[in-house]
């Protein structure tokens, strides 16, 4: 069980950005975002946007470096994945959203 975080591929407001997810629960994926200081703002669903200048800091901090596909592929594994068709329906909105990567995968 970790915290998985993919590179930093997604354009969005200038910037490059990454996702960050856990494949054990929510709760560690809040803990370990606060730690890093990552604002509750950048969670969407079920993972936190990170910008590409914080990728090598929540490596250091213990996030897995892994591909995209197996970001998914765990977070589905997981039962956290929140798909974006059921975004929006009664139960399937797990946090705040609207951070800068809303709407994009994972």
């Amino acid at each position: 069980m970790a915290v998985l975080v993919d590179p930093p591929m997604w354009p969005r407001h200038g910037r490059m950005w990454a996702h960050l997810v856990s494949d054990e629960s929510l709760d560690e994926l809040h803990a370990f975002a606060a730690r890093a200081g990552i604002p509750a703002r950048g969670f969407d669903h079920d993972h936190y946007d990170v910008p590409d200048s914080l990728h090598a800091d929540l490596v250091a901090l213990g996030a897995h470096p892994v591909s995209p596909h197996e970001l998914i592929r765990r977070l589905r594994a997981s039962g956290l994945r929140v798909r974006r068709r059921d975004r929006g329906r009664p139960g399937a909105d797990t946090g705040a959203g609207g951070g800068p990567g809303t709407g994009t995968s994972p």
